[in-house]
């Protein structure tokens, strides 16, 4: 085995080992004296409380000091919208991809020590990179779903928003019952903006922290409509209903839509995986009968 070969693989064995190593090691959990401050008040704003917090992060995990920005913002994006970011914070995503990328570099060294050839250095890397990035993929078809089914419950939520608004019940109360009641992420966004405008937040800021939660287009439309009914003074009763209205014509329009995509999507497989299996089944035994008849025919 060539010696430049051997000295690599066995830089990045121990630069590995350490790696692991660091990502293993629980986090410490230290209360930042910015964070031990007095409740927010009205006046608060959610956008400084999140720079602040974002700052505190930043200087408390110094793998942040490595991940490109831009990489950092979309991964606390898709926890943001995938509802993880308690049990899942930012800094044990940067650890978890690190681990990943490590065991894959063992591996990968393990895989191309016995025979170092340019293929297995490939599939070596392949790998090196896919690991890296598999924590990515996850979290990100995690908030996918979630915004999904968000999407889904949205129409029956605003249903019975509606009905408990023309009860008499309040709007907060209303969004309170059917967080209580209902199951599910969108219940848990519910009882979250009740949640901040009792401990002090303005319904704007309540309902802008809720769209800003979330990425579904008829769920910040209703935030903002919500949030002008409050500003001019108009009926919130009328303006859920009407989006209650809007939407349960938009969940039939999307249902109408699949169904049309269903005989386009289904066209493929049947011409190239149905039909021929069929052919092969019906004409084969006829194929196979007039090949012997024309075999015997030179025969007679």
């Amino acid at each position: 085995m060539p010696m430049p070969v051997i000295i690599f693989s066995a830089f990045l064995l121990a630069l590995a080992v350490p790696v692991l190593v660091y990502g293993l090691l629980p986090k410490r959990a230290t209360a930042h004296p910015s964070r031990m401050a007095a409740p927010l008040g009205p006046g608060a704003r959610i956008g400084s409380a999140a720079a602040a917090a974002a700052a505190t992060d930043a200087d408390a995990d110094p793998l942040r000091r490595f991940v490109p920005k831009r990489t950092v913002a979309s991964i606390e994006r898709n926890l943001a919208l995938a509802g993880m970011t308690a049990a899942w914070p930012i800094h044990r995503v940067l650890r978890t991809k690190l681990i990943a990328g490590a065991t894959a570099v063992l591996f990968g060294v393990i895989l191309v020590l016995p025979d170092p050839s340019p293929l297995r250095a490939l599939i070596a890397a392949a790998i090196v990179f896919f690991a890296t990035f598999i924590p990515d993929l996850v979290v990100s078809a995690r908030a996918q779903s979630r915004q999904d089914q968000i999407r889904l419950e949205l129409a029956d939520a605003l249903d019975e928003i509606t009905i408990s608004i023309e009860a008499g019940l309040s709007l907060e109360t209303a969004l309170a019952r059917a967080g209580q009641y209902g199951k599910g992420p969108l219940a848990q966004e519910l009882t979250r903006t009740v949640q901040d405008m009792r401990v002090g937040f303005s319904r704007k800021e309540a309902y802008t922290a809720l769209a800003e939660r979330t990425s579904v287009t008829d769920l910040r439309r209703l935030a903002r409509a919500i949030m002008q009914a409050d500003q001019y003074w108009v009926s919130v009763g009328t303006v859920v209903r009407t989006q209650a209205k809007e939407l349960r014509m938009k969940r039939r329009q999307r249902a109408e839509e699949k169904a049309m995509k269903v005989p386009v999507k289904v066209l493929f497989p049947l011409m190239f995986c149905i039909l021929p299996v069929l052919f092969v089944v019906v004409l084969g035994p006829a194929v196979i009968n007039l090949t012997k008849v024309f075999g015997l025919l030179p025969g007679h």
